[in-house]
């Protein structure tokens, strides 16, 4: 099954026209005219048994000379049919008929391809702050939240206000917290 139908138009001589026998189709398909010669009008009509099923976009198409010019026909229904193509050049001087069947539609192969590891569970990684945390010795985190602290109450008191020893407080409290998250993790 082809999705295209060649016919060629002024190849043999003036106004001729090669059409293949028949031609089988499933979904829209183009007809394709190849003009080798000078330019020229071609017709092209559906038999009333096709035209249930599909549609010729427009009938009549100018092809330019030693040109190509494709036509869709569309379809338009679902089912089964089975009639001509008549194909006319040279205003009526030459006809041809071309058998044309059109079978059912085939459905689309919506199916996406997966890899045999994409389909088990991956390993969760931990985040990466905590990960950073964990390797750190406890050692380390422990002087490193009690010079926080120590830096924290120092600044608020050489500052000598009240709001700055409760920032200083505060900060404090925020630094013990994460020290006892870091050590609660770790057991």
């Amino acid at each position: 099954m082809s999705d295209a139908m060649t016919v060629h138009v002024n190849r043999e001589g003036r106004h001729s026209l090669s059409v293949p026998d028949s031609f089988t189709a499933s979904g829209s398909f183009d007809v394709v005219l190849v003009n080798h010669g000078d330019s020229t009008h071609v017709h092209l009509h559906l038999d009333d048994a096709l035209s249930e099923q599909a549609a010729v976009d427009a009938p009549n198409h100018h092809v330019e000379g030693d040109g190509e010019r494709r036509v869709r026909v569309t379809r338009t229904g679902d089912g089964t049919a089975s009639g001509r193509l008549k194909l006319v050049t040279g205003y009526g001087a030459t006809t041809r008929h071309v058998d044309v069947g059109l079978t059912e539609p085939r459905p689309a192969d919506e199916s996406v391809p997966v890899g045999e590891e994409l389909t088990r569970p991956q390993p969760r990684a931990e985040s990466e702050a905590a990960a950073g945390l964990g390797s750190v010795p406890i050692g380390t985190v422990l002087a490193a939240g009690g010079l926080a602290v120590g830096l924290a109450v120092g600044a608020g008191a050489a500052l000598g206000s009240a709001a700055a020893v409760v920032g200083a407080v505060a900060v404090a409290l925020l630094v013990v917290g994460v020290v006892v998250a870091v050590l609660a993790s770790r057991t």
